[in-house]
Order: C-alpha cells, then structure tokens, then sequence
C-alpha cells in the first residue's frame, strides 16, 4: 500500500508557468461565471443555469427533453434539475409532462411564456458574453481557445458506463 509521502514522489507537479496558466484560467472562469450570472439576474430575473436549460429546450424538438437528457445536456444532478424545473415552472416558463412510454419518466417543455422570456433575455446575455470574452480577443485568439477548449472536453468526455457523473445521480 502506498503512503502519501510514496504518491506525492510520483506527482508530476505543475510547473510554474503551468500553475501560472492554470490558475489564470481558473480565476478567469469563476469571474465570467459570475459576470454572466449578475447580468442575467439582473436583466432577466434568473441565474445563468436556468438560461441554460432554457436554451437547450427551445432547442431541443418540440421544445421538449426527458428529464435525464437534460441533466446530461446541463452536467447537472437530477436532484438540480429537478429543483431548477420547478422553480421555472412556478414562473411559467416550463411544464413537465409525463412519458407516455415510460412511467417513471418526465419531459421538461418549455412553454410559450418561457420562449419569450428568452427572447428578451438573449440580447443582454449575448452582450455580456461578446463583452466580457469576445471584445477582449483576436479572431486567431477566438480559434486558439476554440481548439483549446474542444480538446480538453474531449479528454474530459466521459464513458457513461460505470462513470459517477452528477447527471446519473
């Protein structure tokens, strides 16, 4: 059995332009999650997560998504989504309805009022996000994080075969 002092022998520990690169990146990312949430509760009167689920349902067929394909699509537990649901139906902007083929299984729809909740809210967070990320780059700088950003997903991307991942939980 190894010990911690045996482990951390092994580590390959960052260098220091590598923690330099990574805690850049980490501080930048919390900083633009937070600028993206401010702006859309401050314009729209929600968080930057159910934008997200509003967005992936006007773009899902017939504005509709099981439930566990949502919290695949958000990376989100069930637990979450669920309670991020009905909170966004109290507000009207999404129904459930149950699957016809499957008892235990629920669609989230988002409803008309929802669509145009997100009609007006797409303005002001597509300028927040050109504003806060875009503006700031090149159109080389904007390809290079592209790429960048794709291959560390990839990498990321999980077999859901055995996997712990919040959206099966």
């Amino acid at each position: 059995m190894n010990t911690a002092s045996e482990s951390a022998a092994h580590v390959r520990w960052l260098t220091d332009e590598e923690q330099r690169v990574w805690r850049s990146f980490m501080h930048a990312a919390t900083l633009l999650e937070d600028h993206l949430d401010r702006q859309l509760q401050r314009d729209a009167g929600m968080p930057h997560i159910y934008y997200g689920l509003l967005v992936q349902l006007s773009e899902a067929p017939r504005r509709r998504l099981r439930m566990t394909e949502l919290a695949k699509k958000a990376k989100i537990t069930r637990s979450r989504l669920s309670h991020a649901i009905t909170r966004l139906e109290r507000n009207g902007w999404v129904s459930r309805e149950d699957c016809p083929s499957d008892k235990r299984g629920q669609f989230a729809v988002l409803t008309e009022a929802g669509t145009e909740v997100l009609r007006r809210a797409a303005p002001g967070h597509v300028g927040a996000v050109r504003q806060a990320l875009f503006d700031r780059l090149s159109p080389e700088q904007q390809k290079t994080l592209g790429e960048i950003m794709e291959i560390v997903a990839e990498g990321l991307q999980p077999d859901e075969a055995g996997a712990d991942l919040p959206w099966l939980r």
